[in-house]
Formats: C-alpha cells, structure tokens, sequence
C-alpha cells in the first residue's frame, strides 16, 4: 500500500495519522510531515495503527523528529503499533523512547 498521511489537529496535539508503508521511499515526506507539524503544535502524536510495514528510514524520521521536539520543549511520541511495527520499534529499542507521555510504563517517582 503507497504511504500517505493525515494530519488530525486536536486541542492539546496534532494526530498526525499514517497510512500503508513507511520505508525510505516516503522518508522525505515523513520527515516534513514532523517537522511541519512540530512547528506549528506543542504535542506530535504520530498514529501507526494503519502502518503494514515499517523500516530503519521510518524510524530515524521518527527519532529526528523526537529529538527536535524535546530541544524545542515539545513532545512527540508514538501511538498504535501492532505486529511487525511494534516488534520492530521494541527491536531497535526506539519503542520506549517514543512511548506516550501517560503510558503507564511502571510507577516511577
């Protein structure tokens, strides 16, 4: 499936929702997709419910992407990995880094 996204404003994040697959093929546009969204909300939260197949391009936008938002005080984090993405988000260990803010990982103080 051609990749392709959606950008869902809502009143304390943007969904930004993507759809079929994310490899290098679509990094460019992924990576403006963050970016445009970073720049103009606080939060980025990044859907991949509808995401078959996800790869290292894919998840270095998503890094960049983190990173860029924490230096600029904002927040991006990953919802709605399933099979093969979630495996390859615990895999490259990215997957607790871009993990929602309230995701209840533990009780830490």
């Amino acid at each position: 499936m051609p990749f392709r996204f959606s950008t869902e404003p809502r009143s304390d994040r943007v969904v930004l929702r993507l759809f079929g697959d994310c490899d290098l093929s679509c990094l460019l546009e992924l990576q403006d997709a963050i970016m445009s969204a970073l720049a103009e909300h606080h939060a980025v939260q990044i859907d991949l419910s509808a995401v078959g197949f996800l790869d290292s391009s894919g998840i270095h936008a998503m890094v960049t992407g983190y990173r860029h938002a924490e230096q600029q005080g904002r927040a991006l984090y990953v919802t709605g990995a399933t099979g093969i993405v979630s495996h390859v988000l615990t895999l490259t260990g990215v997957a607790d880094l871009l993990a929602p803010p309230s995701s209840g990982h533990g009780h830490e103080h």
